[in-house]
């Protein structure tokens, strides 16, 4: 028996909250919003075997959130578009809204306390223009290298307090990273603050500035 249009429509748009529906796919987007990535590379960064990895990046490719190209006897992966990573975002946001769960977590993350809001892209632009805040990157360093904000300083969290009394103290510190789910920017502003520093954290991560069409540098490792 034919199933009807609408049914057909839904089973599509289903698949797609199927491709979702793993925490560990969800990884593999946030690391595929830092730029393309191999099969091996995108393994080592999840904690995923080489085999389960490949499995669930044909589901996310089965729902057309990624594409892949060939690199001689490799396979390298991408996000689709920029409305993956709008999807990521929104899922993100609802998440937050309607999870309380979600809410204690990142609490947790705050020592408990309220976090402070974050800073906008636009106005932390602006900000850069005038000197007027220190910014931390606080990915790994090959990400970091791969592209990060201008005038951004790389530190990760096992490094952060060591870099403590390098920071001015009276000016205010942005800290950035992979995107709607990294937590280090979260963790890097309750440290900083613990040590009585203004910080916060950006609005959203590299990707999502990159993808409003600001100027991103590189570096190399």
């Amino acid at each position: 028996m034919s199933i009807s249009p609408k049914t057909a429509l839904l089973e599509e748009y289903a698949l797609v909250g199927r491709a979702l529906s793993a925490p560990a796919r969800l990884s593999l987007l946030e690391q595929l919003a830092q730029g393309e990535r191999g099969v091996e590379a995108l393994a080592e960064k999840t904690g995923l075997t080489i085999a389960n990895c490949s499995q669930h990046l044909q589901q996310l490719r089965r729902a057309a959130l990624v594409t892949s190209r060939r690199d001689g006897k490799a396979v390298i992966y991408r996000l689709t578009d920029a409305k993956t990573l709008a999807l990521m975002d929104l899922l993100r946001l609802v998440a937050e809204r309607n999870l309380a769960q979600v809410e204690r977590i990142l609490r947790g993350l705050s020592g408990g306390q309220d976090a402070p809001e974050p800073v906008g892209r636009d106005d932390l632009a602006a900000r850069l223009d005038e000197g007027s805040v220190t910014v931390l990157d606080v990915r790994p360093v090959d990400e970091y290298a791969a592209g990060h904000i201008p005038g951004a300083r790389n530190t990760t969290l096992d490094d952060i307090e060591a870099i403590l009394p390098t920071l001015d103290p009276g000016r205010e510190i942005v800290a950035y990273c992979r995107g709607p789910y990294c937590i280090y920017a979260h963790q890097a502003v309750a440290t900083l603050r613990k040590h009585g520093f203004n910080a916060r954290r950006m609005d959203g991560g590299l990707p999502e500035w990159r993808e409003e069409g600001r100027t991103v540098k590189t570096a190399a490792l």
